[in-house]
Order: structure tokens, then sequence, then C-alpha cells
């Protein structure tokens, strides 16, 4: 068996293409227990839903006549959206739903893996107030990865390829990545506990480490990266990597968490200095207790399409535009 999967024609790679997702989609709601719905491509200006990502990216943005010149967005993902719509739709504690989201994200640096346009499965459950541990953070993670391994199995019965994700995935906090590794870069971090264990999740991303720095930037108002755990760190949210043999580096596949409470929520706010977010719609509903308590993320399509298929660049998987 070859280590790197072959496709004779575009046609060909086209039904690998397809394959992949049919495959994860199927196991990702059996393994999480979420429906598929629809989601939208557009959101209003001004109400609060849109995701901003680290709080500076800008989405594309029109008014129409349509709708009395209101302003319209494109979504950047729907990461606040997703929790409103499980609200609307009275969703069941311990069950949820997942979306197959289209996005723009215009000021994206375009790269191997980075493009102007995202696809992602992103999901999201409604949770207990007793499940916002990191147990049960860990249990989801798993649950996901245990997805991503099926796929693969299924690829290497169809495609005759090498699997090389290990059997279990590896959880580590980001102070104690920093404290590991006190002299690298966070990419630098990523990279080497990753080539070390093939597949990791690093544990609360956004609030400052002990260095003074965050190991990566995260928005205020969905995840919450903020709440003390029981051994003293904070977070309640991560990152899942794969070890990528083909661009040897740490390949993030997905981004999720514990979404934030009336609390952290506040913190965030002012942490990032943005606490003008509160006169937003959708945040005086979470403030009101209008919306559940819940688990989500967003995983890479192409992303991750690109990993199990053995591609070195999201062009041969995606339709875009690069440079």
């Amino acid at each position: 068996m070859s280590t790197t999967l072959t496709a004779t024609t575009s046609y060909e790679t086209e039904v690998q293409i397809g394959s992949v997702k049919d495959w994860f989609l199927r196991a990702l709601k059996n393994n999480l227990n979420v429906i598929k719905v629809e989601g939208p491509l557009v959101v209003e200006q001004g109400t609060g839903i849109n995701d901003d990502l680290n709080g500076v990216e800008s989405p594309v943005a029109f008014t129409t006549p349509a709708l009395s010149g209101k302003t319209l967005e494109i979504v950047q993902s729907l990461a606040k959206w997703k929790r409103l719509r499980l609200s609307e739709i009275e969703a069941p504690e311990q069950s949820g739903l997942v979306v197959d989201m289209r996005a723009l994200r215009p000021d994206e640096e375009l790269s191997s893996i980075h493009s102007l346009y995202v696809d992602q499965w992103d999901w999201e459950k409604v949770i207990r107030v007793e499940n916002r541990t990191i147990d049960y953070l860990k249990q989801q993670v798993r649950a996901i990865y245990t997805s991503i391994k099926s796929t693969e199995i299924d690829i290497v019965e169809a495609f005759d390829i090498e699997p090389i994700l290990p059997t279990n995935i590896h959880f580590i906090h980001a102070e104690e990545l920093l404290l590991r590794y006190p002299d690298l870069s966070p990419k630098e971090r990523e990279n080497a506990i990753t080539e070390n264990y093939g597949a990791v999740f690093i544990i609360g991303i956004g609030h400052e480490l002990s260095n003074g720095e965050p190991h990566d930037l995260r928005s205020p108002d969905y995840d919450d990266w903020s709440t003390v755990q029981d051994n003293g760190l904070r977070g309640l949210n991560g990152d899942l990597l794969v070890w990528n043999p083909i661009l040897k580096s740490a390949f993030e596949i997905s981004s999720m968490g514990i979404r934030v409470d009336e609390q952290a929520l506040r913190y965030q706010l002012s942490v990032h200095d943005q606490e003008k977010r509160l006169d937003y719609q959708w945040h005086k509903q979470l403030l009101q207790g209008e919306l559940p308590l819940t688990i989500g993320g967003g995983i890479g399509q192409s992303r991750l399409t690109m990993f199990l298929l053995r591609k070195s660049h999201i062009s041969q998987v995606q339709q875009s535009v690069w440079n």
C-alpha cells in the first residue's frame, strides 16, 4: 500500500472527494448525535450573529433594495447562529445540528491550506450546566476523532492507502505546551507536539498564558477560553491537530469548544474591550437566558479531505481563487 493516494484523472479525484465527505458526515452525525440542517449564507449586519473570528477580520457586506437598504454580511462562520437556531427548533439536551456551511473570509492570508472560500461542517449541541467541564469537552473531541478515524478506514478499504492516524488523540493544555517548549513559537510548539503524538487537541486557546501572550487569538463571544478549571488552568475550548506527513507540519482540522455563559461572555468582552457588543440582539438574548448552553465547532471540509487524500494544496480538493 502506498503512503500517497493517486487518482489518475480529475474525475477519479472528484469521486474520492465526494466519498470522503459522505463517509465523514455520516460518521459525525452518528457519533455526535446531530442532525443536518440548512444554514444561511448571509445574516443582517449589527445583530451580533456573524462570527468575527479573531476579532479583526471584516466580512463581505452589501446593501439590498429588496430589504429597504439593509446591510447584509456573508457569513464567516456560523458559531453564534447555530446557538440561536438550536433555541428556535427547541433541540433537546445532548442533541444538536450540523450545517454544510459555505463562507467567505476576504482577509484570509492565502497559502497551501488557506483559501478565501471556507467550507465547514459547522456543528452545535445543547448541553447541561454540569457538562461545562474539560471531561465533557474531551468526550466530544474523541467522538470527532473517532469519526475521522472511521473515515480513514473507509478510505483504506476503498482506495488502497496506508493509514497514518494514531489510535488515540493526545490532550494537552496550551500552558502545559508552553512549559514543555518554552523557547519555541506557538506554531513551532504545535509542530513539535503533533509530530510526536500524531493527533493532538490543544486546550485553552484565547486567554493569555504565563508568558503574557495567548497561544492564538479567539473571538470573545462564542468559545469559553477563560473559565478556570479544577487544575487552575483557563479555558474550555481548543484546536484539533494532526501531523501532516505531506506538508511536514501540524495541520488544524477543527476549532471547537464549550460556548460562553453569561459570566464568561462579560469577562471575555471586557478583556477585549468590546463591552459595546452587549447591545447586540444576539448578546442580549444570551444574557436574558434565551439561548441554551451549548458546545460546538467547525470542521474544515477541504482541510480534512486534503489530509485524508494526501493532497499538498487545498486547490486540489476545492474550487476557489489563488495567487
